[in-house]
């Protein structure tokens, strides 16, 4: 299979999308960044585009012919809406933007389709959003891996590593005392 098939794939999927697809296009695979990011654009947003179309009207007929789902989706929909509904508020249409573009775990282009169909997002809406977020991401994955490269390359994987190190723990630190501020 081509490297750029296999980059295509990996974008598609939901825990790595374009944040394991890019990194993967450049160090692996030696792609050309354009390359690698326009093909991990276009596989992360195939699921998108598929769910966005699909999710709600299958939820609703599985709703309206079983009674199990239809229990299932007004639970799903009343707790959601209950414990996340003043964030949603709060942020709007740039929140989705943001829950898509910070490549971080459990953000990204599944997780904003997921928010746009839990929140009612039609698609004419939510497929702007969240190809935005997408890009901006990609954008992001981009420059962090071809920063990472060059500094592997030119100061070696120890610091590399240290670099890494030392943003997860100035992560972790922000993490743990913004919580007291």
């Amino acid at each position: 299979m081509s490297p750029e098939i296999i980059t295509f794939l990996l974008a598609m999927t939901p825990v790595g999308e374009l944040r394991l697809s890019i990194p993967v296009a450049l160090s692996t695979y030696q792609l050309a960044w354009p390359v690698a990011y326009i093909i991990s654009v276009l596989g992360n947003l195939v699921p998108v585009l598929f769910f966005l179309l699909f999710l709600d009207p299958a939820s609703s007929w599985l709703s309206d012919n079983f009674v199990i789902f239809d229990k299932f989706f007004s639970w799903l929909f009343a707790r959601t809406r209950r414990k996340h509904g003043d964030k949603i508020k709060k942020y709007g249409y740039p929140g989705l933007v943001l829950v898509v573009a910070i490549p971080l775990p459990i953000t990204g282009a599944w997780t904003g389709t997921l928010v746009a169909f839990l929140f009612g997002i039609k698609f004419k809406k939510a497929l702007p959003l969240i190809t935005t977020g997408v890009l901006i991401a990609g954008a992001i994955v981009t420059s962090l891996t071809k920063a990472g490269i060059a500094i592997e390359k030119y100061f070696g994987y120890e610091v590399l590593l240290a670099v890494l190190g030392f943003g997860i723990l100035v992560w972790l630190l922000y993490h743990v005392f913004s919580k007291h501020l």
